[in-house]
């Protein structure tokens, strides 16, 4: 009897894990030129949890960064913000970060803009040193958010 529970239990498991599985939902920013397409979504949503890739904070009509490391610092949180609410979060739904800077005497001029754009506590965060980034760029972020029961 105790096996046949056992089982039971084993098959219920199974099916939650792959109607889990089944239930993404892919984030992937337009991009002007299609034939341009880039090997990565913006954001995987996996049930509630949103893996958010590495953004930049490029400008649009350059796709490169700009002058100042304060607006890429806005750029690339204004970049994450987006794919948080594309996939139907906020980003205080953000539970963790991972910031890749260039140079780390940016520090405070990157938490000056972070710090803005949450309204409770802040996620789990890492600020990591890096030789360099894509495209000149001062910072990457890359982080996980997961939706609140409401």
């Amino acid at each position: 009897m105790n096996l046949y529970k056992t089982l039971v239990a084993l098959m219920l498991l199974m099916s939650c894990v792959a109607a889990g599985a089944a239930d993404r939902k892919y984030i992937v920013k337009p991009r002007p030129d299609a034939t341009k397409a880039l090997p990565f979504s913006e954001g995987v949503l996996a049930g509630d949890t949103l893996y958010i890739a590495g953004h930049l904070g490029l400008e649009a009509k350059t796709n490169m960064p700009p002058a100042s490391a304060e607006d890429e610092a806005r750029l690339v949180m204004d970049a994450v913000k987006q794919t948080v609410e594309s996939a139907g979060l906020t980003m205080d739904d953000v539970v963790s970060v991972q910031i890749f800077c260039t140079d780390l005497k940016l520090y405070e001029t990157f938490n000056a803009v972070y710090k803005t754009y949450f309204h409770g506590d802040f996620p789990a965060r890492a600020f990591l040193g890096a030789a360099s980034l894509i495209r000149g760029a001062r910072y990457e972020v890359m982080g996980i958010a997961v939706k609140r029961a409401h």
